[in-house]
């Protein structure tokens, strides 16, 4: 098991010899027990990296170790409490709320699923915290890199590795 470290107070994020400015919530970072859905706060933690999901046409997945797969028209994520789904992927549309996974910028381009209140997911605790390219401002929650930076990083992390947010 390898350690991808977040600095929040940096805004640096640290793999083995890798070493790359990341971003994170609006409103900070948080601990995982006081993150509420939709405080725009980056929970604190050891979050598991379950999978990768890709957009076609945009990363290759040469090298890729992590489980993975492509993003199609639909695929959502489900960000609503009231959902039996809450913190599930999910098939659009759909008659909760949830966030569309294909989105108009690049950030999307690449998700790193986090296990972060996903076993089992507790309504309201926060979803859809992910690994993503950086947008160029502060996330919903999630931590961003810029594109060439995930790119080297990716295809280095494993089953089993974990994001350590701190």
């Amino acid at each position: 098991m390898s350690v991808v470290h977040v600095d929040v107070a940096t805004g640096r994020l640290r793999f083995g010899d890798l070493d790359m400015a990341c971003t994170i919530g609006r409103s900070g970072a948080c601990a995982a027990a006081d993150k509420r859905e939709g405080d725009g706060c980056t929970p604190l933690g050891n979050w598991p990296i379950r999978a990768v999901l890709l957009r076609p046409g945009k990363v290759s997945t040469t090298g890729i170790a992590l489980p993975w797969r492509w993003i199609h028209a639909g695929d959502g994520w489900s960000d609503d409490p009231a959902d039996p789904a809450y913190n599930r992927p999910v098939r659009l549309p759909r008659p909760f709320s949830t966030e569309s996974l294909q989105r108009s910028d690049e950030a999307y381009d690449v998700i790193v699923i986090l296990g972060h209140n996903d076993a089992p997911p507790v309504p309201g605790m926060g979803s859809a915290i992910f690994f993503h390219l950086s947008e160029g401002r502060p996330t919903a929650g999630c931590v961003a890199v810029d594109r060439d930076d995930m790119l080297r990083l990716l295809p280095l992390l494993s089953p089993g590795d974990v994001m350590t947010i701190a």
